[in-house]
């Protein structure tokens, strides 16, 4: 999974009604940790991502707010049945 511009891409093209809506979802999370961590990591990446990788986005912002605070500022390990190219690549990000 690639979470770098696509050639021939423009990172400033507006965004499009999916990445906006998603986009707002990641910087309300309902708490600021996520908002922060998940927000932070989408607003400077979404405008690339593929529909795979919008789909991935999707499925991390359905996640609960505790348990993904937790596992993105690594005080636990995220679990096999969440573990997915997206969540990792946001815990990478946090930690970095």
């Amino acid at each position: 999974m690639t979470l770098n511009p696509m050639p021939g891409q423009n990172p400033e093209a507006p965004l499009d009604v999916r990445r906006r809506r998603l986009l707002f979802r990641a910087t309300h999370r309902g708490t600021h940790e996520n908002d922060l961590l998940v927000g932070g990591f989408v607003r400077s990446r979404i405008a690339a991502f593929s529909d795979a990788e919008l789909d991935g986005l999707d499925a991390v912002l359905e996640l609960a707010d505790p348990d993904l605070a937790d596992w993105l500022c690594g005080r636990r390990p995220i679990p096999p049945e969440h573990d997915s190219p997206m969540l990792r690549a946001i815990k990478d990000a946090a930690l970095a």
